[in-house]
């Protein structure tokens, strides 16, 4: 079993920055592919981002490709996605999943763990 826990979240005006992270529990956190999505209201969940579970291989949603970065701390159990260049349309809940699978179970929503999400807003 393991527990996700999003922070990082807030209030930020378009342009802005904002990083964003997720604490496991456990201690097989390197066994696990590592993904972000977002979910605006009124709106399906979307991909994000998605990293290996070594960190060699990271995949982006072309809607964030060159704004948002995912990388990985094995040794604190953390995934972090930096953003920036931020825009309206970004305004979400973000989640992290993990799985013990390939990133493709994670792009495509299949990931045996989520986290509760944490609210991203921007203003224009």
């Amino acid at each position: 079993q393991v527990q996700l826990v999003e922070s990082g979240g807030g209030l930020v005006q378009a342009g802005g920055s904002l990083r964003l992270s997720c604490v496991a529990s456990g201690r097989t956190f390197s066994s696990y592919a590592m993904g972000w999505f977002r979910q605006a209201p009124g709106k399906e969940r979307e991909f994000v981002a998605v990293i290996t579970q070594s960190g060699g291989r990271t995949y982006y949603a072309d809607s964030v490709k060159g704004r948002f970065t995912i990388s990985r701390d094995n040794a604190k159990n953390t995934v972090y996605l930096q953003m920036t260049s931020l825009k309206p349309e970004d305004t979400a809940v973000y989640y992290c999943a993990a799985d013990r699978g390939s990133i493709v179970v994670v792009t495509t929503s299949r990931a045996d763990y989520w986290g509760q999400g944490t609210q991203v807003t921007v203003s224009s």
